[in-house]
């Protein structure tokens, strides 16, 4: 015999049933703000405090490493720049050490030139065979004295043993006795020219011995055909007698004031 539900039962829920409210119940517990409480409970709290300041230090260590980054890059340019400015001091140094160095240099060639230019000067500089002298017998005067006739010289005054010096830069040709010329020199000058010293009381010189202005070459005196103590000076355009030329017109054409 068959058995039939009485009427106005029901079965019990079954799992399909019961799985279903739980989920319903699940959403209204987080409608409700049973999730959303928890997430501000305490400990939450506590967690995401601490997640927000590990952000803050890794931020505030980032910029701490940007801050110690500059310093670095800024000791690092100085460090270049003081470099650089002590390359270029040493340079600049380098220079006017390379230019005092040239400047002295040029002053040494200067002294040089200057020193070569006075020697040259004083060897092309003339002046009296005896300084302080004077003419007592001008040149071609006539008389007995002289063989020819006429004086091939001049005579400048001199006590015997007076200095009489070279009047120019010269070679000597001839040294020694002369005939009536006494104790005598005679000297090739620079110039191709000569230059005669007679009736010498001794003689200082050699032959082939050169001779510079002003140079000491003997003793006045009266040998040879003199009357007395005297110097004979004679300027020649050769080295033997009767090349003779007007000495005193030959003294001042080389800037001596007879």
């Amino acid at each position: 015999m068959a058995f039939t539900r009485a009427t106005g039962k029901h079965r019990a829920r079954g799992r399909t049933i019961r799985r279903s409210a739980h989920v319903a119940g699940a959403a209204t517990l987080t409608a409700t703000g049973v999730i959303g409480t928890l997430a501000a409970s305490p400990a939450l709290a506590a967690d995401t405090d601490v997640a927000a300041a590990r952000g803050t230090g890794l931020a505030q260590a980032l910029v701490i490493n940007d801050s110690l980054a500059g310093v670095i890059d800024a000791q690092a340019d100085a460090q270049a720049r003081a470099a650089a400015e002590a390359e270029a001091e040493a340079a600049a140094k380098a220079k006017a050490a390379r230019e005092a160095e040239a400047r002295a240099k040029e002053i040494r060639a200067e002294k040089e030139r200057a020193a070569r230019a006075a020697e040259r000067e004083r060897l092309n500089a003339f002046q009296l065979p005896i300084a302080g002298s004077y003419v007592t017998t001008g040149y071609r005067a006539g008389g007995s004295l002289w063989s020819s006739g006429s004086h091939s010289g001049v005579d400048f005054r001199a006590a015997s043993g007076t200095p009489v010096v070279a009047v120019g830069t010269g070679t000597v040709v001839e040294a020694g006795w002369g005939g009536s010329y006494g104790n005598n020199i005679v000297l090739r000058m620079s110039d191709g020219t000569y230059t005669q010293y007679g009736h010498l009381s001794s003689i200082g010189v050699a032959v082939g011995q050169s001779v510079t202005p002003g140079r000491l070459i003997g003793l006045s005196g009266a040998t040879g055909n003199a009357t007395g103590p005297h110097l004979h000076f004679e300027a020649r355009t050769g080295p033997d007698y009767g090349s003779d030329i007007d000495p005193v017109a030959y003294l001042r054409a080389h800037g001596v004031n007879v």
